[in-house]
């Protein structure tokens, strides 16, 4: 069985209009799924659009919004309304860098709303459909920074800490019911929203950035196998070492040292 078979007809990817999100609707649309796209910016939602449908007679779906809004599941169920959700990756997420305390209490806040409280509407309702169906899977991005305490994003990581182990507990809950819940934990990737926050490498030694085409091709590899992962293997040998073999308080002093230097945030 193939994989759109497995999974049905439509895929949903919230944070879609550029690099990684871009990517996963590139690759789902050469799997021959049809798309529901979403993001805030129409334009560049519209260029990926135009460019997919270039390449692949699949049925296409935009739906413009913030996904933090309060009624922004509501948008999307009204949008999709004739549309049932076969598969779904949540891929947006907001972070603020810098020191807590500096930024107001509504930037954590907002920080909190889409990473976490818009993963788990999302999830819940259309994974309730899926589960319904017995048929569906999900893909829940995050990152290495949800592993331990991450000082200068301590609000990101907490976030993401949250999205891995809901990822985790919906695997198991669901594995039986005919859908698939993975968690992609990742290290940095060379997307315009990562660049655009200028980092500098921390160390030499530090492992190069993940390219998104990469980063979905083991996703969509991974779905189905493990409820989470590490991507690239320079990633998951980093991570293994820090979280088995240092103590935690070297571990979380090791990733605030790194945040600091890489985006040169100052006290």
């Amino acid at each position: 069985m193939n994989f759109k078979d497995k999974y049905g007809n439509t895929a949903m990817v919230a944070g879609a209009s550029e690099g990684l999100g871009a990517a996963y609707a590139n690759a789902l649309a050469a799997k021959g799924f049809d798309l529901v796209l979403i993001a805030r910016r129409w334009q560049a939602l519209e260029v990926l659009a135009d460019s997919i449908k270039k390449k692949f007679s699949v049925k296409i779906i935009l739906v413009v919004c913030d996904i933090s809004a309060d009624d922004a599941l509501q948008q999307i169920i009204n949008a999709t309304a004739d549309t049932p959700i076969d598969f779904m990756v949540f891929n947006a997420a907001a972070c603020y860098i810098g020191p807590f305390e500096k930024a107001p209490l509504e930037t954590h806040l907002q920080i909190a709303r889409l990473n976490a409280v818009s993963s788990l509407s999302f999830v819940h309702h259309f994974g309730s459909k899926m589960v319904e169906r017995k048929r569906g899977g999900i893909i829940i991005m995050t990152s290495l920074a949800g592993f331990q305490g991450a000082g200068y994003v301590a609000t990101y990581g907490a976030t993401k800490a949250f999205n891995r182990v809901l990822a985790e507990g919906l695997w198991y809950e669901w594995k039986d019911l005919g859908v698939d819940v993975v968690a992609c934990c990742c290290g940095p990737i060379d997307t315009p929203n990562f660049t655009n926050n200028n980092p500098v490498k921390a160390s030499i030694f530090e492992p190069k950035y993940l390219v998104p085409e990469n980063v979905v091709k083991e996703a969509l590899d991974k779905i189905g196998k493990v409820p989470s992962f590490v991507c690239g293997r320079a990633f998951r040998v980093a991570n293994f070492f820090m979280q088995h073999l240092l103590p935690r308080k070297t571990t979380i002093k090791f990733v605030g040292d790194g945040t600091k230097k890489m985006f040169d945030v100052s006290a």
